[in-house]
């Protein structure tokens, strides 16, 4: 029975290219710090924010292999590509900006801190966390090519 369960889960085309899209956008991400800052941060492999987009990759994924194997017409398509939308839409604006006001935040803090008083305890508020558009396009770029791969050339 688990085996049956294992072998459904590894053969659906929807969740691979989900999971697959989401797993390839992390890994790519990971490299892109990794040339960038000449270091390896594992939390890049899991954390949100960067380039690109992991998010937008998985549900671009998960969209174009519905397409795929459901066709345009399917309510279920259509849940998708307006998720898809929306997902991408709070990435670029209301997770962006919650960053950018976290950069702010920290700074205050740390300037606070330096005039000799002590405000906090608490650790750094995160700045990663949303997608400038360009990094939600990659992301979504990265998606669909996965689940076009997946779909189109491995599994058929």
């Amino acid at each position: 029975m688990l085996l049956q369960f294992l072998k459904d889960m590894i053969t659906n085309e929807v969740l691979v290219s989900a999971i697959g899209s989401w797993v390839l956008a992390q890994i790519v991400k990971t490299i892109i710090h990794l040339f960038a800052t000449k270091k390896f941060v594992p939390e890049r492999l899991i954390g949100s924010g960067g380039m690109p987009s992991c998010h937008s990759a998985s549900m671009c994924g998960l969209v174009t292999s519905l397409l795929i194997n459901e066709g345009i017409k399917s309510p279920i398509t259509a849940l998708a590509c307006v998720m898809a939308v929306v997902v991408m839409y709070d990435a670029v604006g209301v997770r962006r900006e919650t960053g950018t006001q976290s950069a702010v935040l920290n700074e205050m803090i740390e300037d606070f801190e330096i005039s000799g008083n002590k405000l906090t305890e608490r650790k750094r508020l995160r700045e990663h966390i949303g997608h400038t558009p360009i990094q939600v396009w990659v992301g979504a770029t990265i998606g669909i090519a996965f689940a076009l791969l997946y779909c189109l050339v491995v599994i058929k």
